[in-house]
């Protein structure tokens, strides 16, 4: 079923999934036996990433072992990074062929060294031109896929300011894409101000907080240093009062995002995507708490 259709036709809020193949170490049972558990909260789909030029697991194998398991609908991630068009027309057949109906559309990173992104010979420049691209793909059954985009409430880092950034997913928006999955982040305000801006642009497409549960004393300097997002003075203030008790700030980043769930649930948010990084434990006990 298309995620559009899903969003367009829950009577209330549902919780989505993000979890990331691993790169070694675990078997791909063992990746969707850490996935089980959480499957009791309904959620709606199942987003499986994929990162430039890396060894993890086979996307295609995760999703169709989720797919083959609990049935459930699976949104490959589709990169701008590495690919040329043909390369991208070539995973949409084969994402056609397992029954994939839905794609979540990425830019993608840049390679280490490089100032700024440069696609391949034949590949797409910016998410907007790959939204277009998928869009206008048709196989020979004639498959429309319903496609995702990345928003961010903080800003992309390579954008020199909020504004820009939003025209810039005006952009994907007016390039095909039917709905928006924000950037995590932990100040509620921050998606609220975002969502008022966006509709003031023009874009009327649902979009999705993307969440995910704080969860030790390190992620203090590496989220911010990896997603280019702001932690809370509340929230750092008590990890740093906690120091080195593991627990305790594991409970603290627990509570915090139980807190963000039931806000934004009684703002009348049309779902909430939880990023999990590979730890499912915190998130069922967040849908439990709130869903």
């Amino acid at each position: 079923m298309k995620i559009c259709d899903i969003l367009s036709g829950s009577a209330k809020p549902f919780p989505s999934l993000e979890i990331v193949p691993p790169l070694n170490g675990m078997t791909v049972d063992e990746l969707v036996s850490r996935v089980e558990p959480l499957m009791e909260f309904g959620p709606k789909y199942v987003n499986v990433t994929r990162h430039r030029d890396d060894l993890r697991m086979s996307q295609k194998t995760v999703c169709g072992a989720l797919m083959d398991r609990f049935g459930i609908n699976v949104v490959p991630h589709i990169l701008c990074a590495g690919a040329t068009g043909d390369d991208i027309r070539g995973e949409l057949d084969a994402f056609k062929e397992m029954g994939i109906e839905n794609v979540l559309a990425l830019r993608g990173d840049c390679l280490s060294g490089e100032k700024r992104f440069v696609p391949v010979p034949g590949g797409y420049a910016h998410a907007s031109d790959l939204v277009r691209g998928i869009r206008e793909y048709r196989s020979s059954e004639g498959t429309v896929y319903s496609i995702g985009v990345a928003g961010y409430p903080e800003k992309h880092f390579e954008a020199p300011n909020l504004r820009t950034d939003i025209e810039n997913l005006r952009k994907k928006v007016d390039a095909g894409a039917d709905y928006v999955i924000t950037q995590l982040f932990f100040d509620n305000a921050l998606y609220y101000s975002f969502v008022d801006k966006c509709r003031q642009a023009g874009i009327d497409v649902p979009i999705i907080p993307g969440i995910k549960p704080f969860s030790s004393a390190n992620q203090l300097n590496l989220l911010p240093q990896t997603f280019s997002i702001d932690i809370p003075y509340d929230l750092s203030s008590e990890v740093t009062r906690a120091g080195e008790d593991r627990e305790r700030i594991y409970r603290i980043g627990l509570e915090w995002c139980i807190m963000q769930c039931r806000d934004l649930l009684s703002h009348g948010v049309p779902a909430i995507h939880f990023y999990t990084m590979g730890r499912t434990g915190n998130v069922g006990e967040v849908l439990k708490a709130c869903f």
